[in-house]
């Protein structure tokens, strides 16, 4: 495949897909070096315009990693050349004014070691009293801020956590409406259904009733009855009905008492004739009566 790409027209190349020929080479040394480094043999693979943009991509960082760690490492190495040749004149100062290691008291060694120890933990470059002052200026400073911080964020916590108790307290008032609110549903739902059985038997009663209403109205209709007969007309001709009978009674009384008389022809027909006139003289009257009270409703 490496060798269609170097056949085809470089210019070509690199206008259909963004990249060198030229590249080819180093990506076959890179693959080369890092395989012979691994002791294994280079794989057969297909390098294709993409594969080769992508390795080659791959081999200069891969190339770019070593030469910044190679650098990174000259300047450790130069940095501990210099701590050793200072480390060297300090100890040929101390030997000459007689302050040599071997020399100090075990006390003085251990106060010096821990002396450097806390220079390394304070992360200062030498054991003069200002750089100390300065690294514990810049501890106070550090542990102000995260005082502050602290304080800050316990403020904070609690005002949060003040909000969750509130909002934890809503919950659960919350949790017992909706628990009331469940119950008033369930009663609800059993008054619901009381009140369609009522209502079902209230509209079987309705049906009935008017039902009865009809017959009702359509044997009032068949007996002759109409608006102008009220309740009123009717106690007033009962009154009237009972004023006449009380009249009638002493004239039918009389009548049968003379039931009990010997017959005598003319006499009798005489008092028929005169009991006939009186009732049909309170037949109309009473004919009178009915007429005047319809007329006045």
């Amino acid at each position: 495949m490496a060798d269609m790409i170097c056949e085809t027209s470089p210019s070509f190349v690199e206008g259909k897909t963004g990249f060198n020929i030229n590249q080819i080479p180093d990506v076959k040394a890179w693959i080369e070096s890092i395989f012979d480094t691994a002791g294994k043999d280079v794989p057969d693979f297909e390098y294709t315009p993409q594969s080769i943009s992508h390795l080659h991509n791959l081999a200069i960082r891969s190339q770019a990693n070593p030469q910044a760690a190679l650098i990174v490492a000259n300047d450790l190495h130069q940095k501990a050349a210099e701590y050793i040749s200072q480390a060297a004149r300090i100890r040929e100062v101390l030997e000459n004014v007689g302050l040599a290691l071997d020399t100090l008291p075990p006390n003085v060694v251990s106060v010096s070691q821990v002396l450097a120890k806390v220079a390394n933990l304070l992360d200062v470059r030498d054991t003069e009293l200002s750089s100390f002052l300065i690294a514990i200026g810049d501890i106070n400073l550090r542990k102000t801020k995260v005082e502050t911080k602290r304080t800050r964020i316990q403020r904070e916590s609690k005002i949060l956590l003040d909000h969750t108790r509130k909002a934890i307290v809503r919950l659960t008032y919350f949790k017992r409406i909706l628990q009331q609110l469940e119950d008033d549903v369930s009663h609800s739902e059993a008054r619901m259904e009381k009140w369609k059985t009522n209502l079902a038997v209230t509209d079987a009663k309705q049906q009935q009733y008017l039902q009865q209403h009809a017959n009702f109205k359509e044997l009032l209709n068949r007996v002759g009855y109409t608006p102008k007969i009220s309740h009123r007309v009717l106690v007033k001709m009962a009154e009237q009905r009972a004023g006449l009978e009380k009249k009638t009674t002493p004239i039918v009384d009389t009548l049968r008492s003379y039931q009990d008389l010997p017959p005598d022809k003319a006499l009798a027909v005489l008092a028929i004739e005169d009991k006939k006139c009186e009732n049909a003289a309170a037949e109309k009257y009473l004919e009178d009566v009915l007429r005047s009270a319809l007329g006045t409703t």
